[in-house]
């Protein structure tokens, strides 16, 4: 064997060895018997050019190989993805376990009327911001889409109740918010802008909220969200304009149209609209069995998690290691392909983004899967979406990638991280979609590009049931108006399909977070009960002219948010309903001890005593609480005049409205409480939260 090179040193670079006339160079992957040809990276009969043993005369000395490389390559990716997923695990574990996961059913919950514990603080929110940035960055299959809707959320509701006081970020000129109308308008538009940044999609934010989260929608709310949205279309362009130079990193890529599709050529015939009815039933089934695995993981994760907070970083660290081998190993599966001829952007990849990526393959060539794997979450989407590319992709290639990617979005939902489902879900839909337009590709007039776009449609509607705001979203982000017609196709086909098996994926975990939301409808058995078949007793209410005793023993024994009061004799001819008086102001009352020694109507004048937002619905946590109050003996005896701060236009229905009329009612206004008055004299209250 001779050595054929430009010098003495073994490892230089151009060098090669000489067997039986054939020369084969060192750094070349095309090492074959007769004629180069291309060479798969897991063959049983590869010749390993870069063994650790060279023989030179006779003499046997060891040389660096590359296998080296790529172990400390591996360590290094596994390393860093792992030192990112426990600092977002700390921070969720530690400082705000509400942080973890989407935070869209718990905003959605909110504004149905669910006020839970520390979902809206501004520590979630810290944790919401860094967490999400820890946990994409870490390689987690997750979405930042989600935690940017309860990031918006949060940030409505900290200017909703005037700052906070306990970080002293407060501002007077808020204080005006400070009411549950107000803050739940906030709130929505918090939401939407959310969703607009995000997806790039103001429209489609505003639709967002109208279709997912709000529960209760107004005319004027509407413009508020339009409003919202549009101002942040307007500081996105803003920012894209400036991080165009390069100094922002990949954030000024791609303008306001993150997957532009519109060069693919948008005709279709009978045998396409077929196939995409296909892609809706598929959407469908998978969409529908993906949200009962997450819904079953999630019931798994609770019972670790109850544990404590060193088992969830724990659960943490072994789905990152997870994610990380999965997403680093199975590239080795993939193929090298060469390069095609008159590309715009350099093949391979230079740098870290990019639609072809080397790993391991010679130069010329690309790992269709590398491409996919390591790349960041919106080139993948955009490689799957790029059009007149029929065979940049290999089936098997996209097979892998939907497996992998429906199952880690799975097992990744859930755990300690702030972590969202949209990306996930579109990975997922893409890769199904290409494969069934790269398998129709003979008979069909549709890009594969464009059968991606509308196997992500139909896998976000099989999963999140979303129709509207989805299809509007999409619209937004791939900018290819043609494809209206096929993306609501194939949104109402796969939502149909995945309807007759469960509900969505956010009304799933909303229901399994134990949150008492009210559905838009009255269920059936409704229909066959009045109001009062559910108004449980015994009935606490109290007089125009309370004694402090009773009004004290009530709150005590009772965690009711509002009590009626009822006027009898000698203020009223008759028992009759004055109004409802709020939990809050009653504590309010008891603080500032406004008493009377006797039972007498002390009117507006008592209203005097106290400050214009001494009512003001408090910040999260920040209220009055029973615990707060402190009541001498002597004043247990005094008297209390409740009608100054008495809500006299309370909403009543009678007591023989059907139930589901009434449930209807309580929905579309917006309510918190709802009397229930009998036809005889009396009262007695249903109050619904």
């Amino acid at each position: 064997m001779e050595r054929v090179g430009h010098g003495n040193d073994i490892e230089s670079e151009g060098g090669g060895y000489v067997i039986d006339g054939k020369i084969l160079q060192r750094n070349s992957s095309e090492v074959s018997e007769r004629e180069g040809m291309i060479r798969e990276p897991l063959l049983r009969n590869r010749i390993n050019t870069t063994s650790q043993i060279a023989l030179i005369g006779a003499n046997v000395s060891p040389i660096e190989s590359l296998d080296y490389e790529y172990n400390q390559a591996f360590v290094a990716y596994v390393g860093c993805n792992l030192l990112l997923a426990v600092a977002a695990a700390c921070l969720c574990a530690y400082v705000a376990p509400a942080a973890a996961g989407s935070g869209i059913p718990e905003v959605k919950a909110y504004l149905n009327g669910v006020d839970a514990n520390a979902i809206l603080a501004p520590s979630t929110l810290f944790v919401k911001i860094f967490g999400s940035i820890f946990g994409v960055a870490g390689g987690f299959v997750v979405g930042k889409e989600g935690p940017m809707v309860h990031t918006g959320a949060c940030i409505a509701n900290l200017l909703g109740q005037g700052g906070s006081r306990k970080y002293h970020l407060t501002w007077k000129w808020l204080r005006y918010f400070k009411n549950d109308r107000d803050r739940r308008d906030l709130i929505t538009c918090g939401a939407a802008a959310g969703v607009a940044a995000a997806f790039r999609a103001p429209v489609g934010g505003v639709l967002f909220a109208l279709e997912e989260v709000a529960s209760w929608w107004r005319s004027a709310l509407l413009w508020r969200t339009f409003f919202t949205t549009a101002v942040v279309a307007v500081v996105l362009r803003g920012l894209i304009e400036y991080c165009r130079s390069g100094k922002c990193g990949l954030f000024g890529q791609g303008g306001l149209i993150m997957f532009d599709v519109s060069s693919a050529m948008t005709t279709y015939s009978t045998p396409d609209l077929l196939a995409v009815l296909v892609l809706g039933i598929i959407g469908g089934v998978f969409g529908s069995l993906y949200n009962y695995l997450v819904d079953k993981v999630l019931r798994t994760y609770s019972i670790i998690n109850e544990k404590g907070a060193a088992f969830k970083v724990l659960l943490v660290i072994i789905i990152s290691l997870l994610t990380s081998c999965c997403s680093y190993g199975l590239p080795w599966l993939g193929k090298c392909t060469p390069c095609p001829a008159n590309l715009k952007e350099p093949c391979p990849t230079i740098g870290r983004s990019g639609n072809f990526k080397n790993f391991q393959c010679q130069p010329g060539h690309y790992n269709d899967l590398a491409s996919l794997f390591l790349n960041t979450n919106d080139d993948a989407i955009r490689n799957l979406f790029s059009s007149g590319t029929e065979d940049e992709f290999y089936i098997s290639t996209l097979l892998i990638f939907f497996a992998a990617i429906y199952c880690l979005g799975i097992i990744t939902y859930g755990i300690a991280i702030p972590s969202g489902l949209f990306i996930p879900v579109i990975l997922a839909g893409a890769s199904y979609g290409r494969f069934v337009g790269t398998i129709l590709g003979p008979i069909t007039d549709l890009d594969v590009g464009l059968f991606a776009l509308l196997g992500a449609a139909s896998f976000l509607g099989g999963t999140m049931r979303m129709t509207v705001s989805m299809c509007v979203i999409l619209l937004e982000l791939t900018n290819d108006l043609l494809m209206l017609p096929l993306v609501m196709l194939v949104l109402l086909v796969s939502k149909t399909v995945a309807d007759s098996f469960n509900k969505g994926v956010y009304d799933q975990i909303v229901k399994m977070k134990g949150l008492p939301y009210m559905e838009a409808h009255a269920e059936p058995y409704m229909r066959n009960l009045v109001a009062r078949d559910v108004v449980s007793g015994p009935l606490v209410s109290f007089s125009g002219v309370e004694k402090v005793a009773n009004i004290l023993h009530a709150l005590k024994m009772t965690r009711h948010n509002g009590f009626p009061v009822v006027d009898e004799p000698p203020f009223s001819v008759a028992p009759e309903l004055f109004g409802v008086v709020l939990r809050s102001h009653l504590l309010v009352l008891l603080k500032g001890k406004r008493f009377s020694k006797e039972k007498v109507v002390i009117g507006e004048a008592i209203l005097q005593t106290f400050g214009a937002f001494d009512f003001a619905k408090p910040g999260s946590g920040k209220g009055l609480k029973l615990d707060d109050v402190e009541i001498e003996e002597e004043e247990m005896e005094m008297y209390v005049d409740l009608h100054p701060f008495t809500n006299a236009s309370p909403y009543t229905v009678v007591e023989t409205m059907s139930l589901a009329k009434a449930a209807v009612l309580f929905r579309e206004l917006g309510l918190r409480h709802l009397c229930v008055i009998p036809k005889t004299p009396g009262v007695c209250s249903l109050s619904l939260n």
